[in-house]
């Protein structure tokens, strides 16, 4: 069963913390997927990861269904598919249950920011504690 932690975010900058991440899990030798929304959140993640930080370098892929990523140690994805083999998972959007099972750890936002946003992200903690998890907020 997955360790599951959610970061707070008092304004929107998910995709800072997606980069930050993906350098830290990146560091440990540890194989990452950044799941977000849509396309137009992909193409906007991956050109992010390649300027971000300038003294950074983190190898990357979108996994459009283009092109084979099963050698790439970050994959930014929008379909619950793990094509790189990543034991860490960081969600940009909400997943299935099942999915989640797969990964050691497990990286979700409390969105504080935002009343809506932020009911969301305690209606997720709760369905994990009820699914069994242990979900921690850091």
């Amino acid at each position: 069963m997955p360790e599951i932690q959610f970061i707070k975010l008092r304004k929107p900058e998910k995709a800072k913390h997606f980069c930050e991440l993906a350098e830290h899990y990146l560091q440990q030798g540890r194989r990452l997927l950044l799941m977000v929304q849509d396309d137009n959140q992909a193409v906007t993640l991956d050109g992010f990861l390649w300027t971000w930080n300038k003294g950074s370098f983190i190898p990357h892929a979108y996994d459009n269904g283009a092109v084979d990523c099963l050698e790439e140690p970050v994959l930014i994805s929008t379909r619950e598919q793990n094509g790189n083999g990543a034991r860490v998972l960081v969600l940009g959007k909400p997943c299935g249950l099942e999915f989640l099972r797969q990964f050691e750890e497990v990286i979700d936002f409390a969105e504080i920011y935002d009343d809506e946003l932020a009911e969301a992200s305690r209606e997720r903690f709760r369905l994990y504690r009820e699914a069994g998890y242990a979900p921690s907020l850091r």
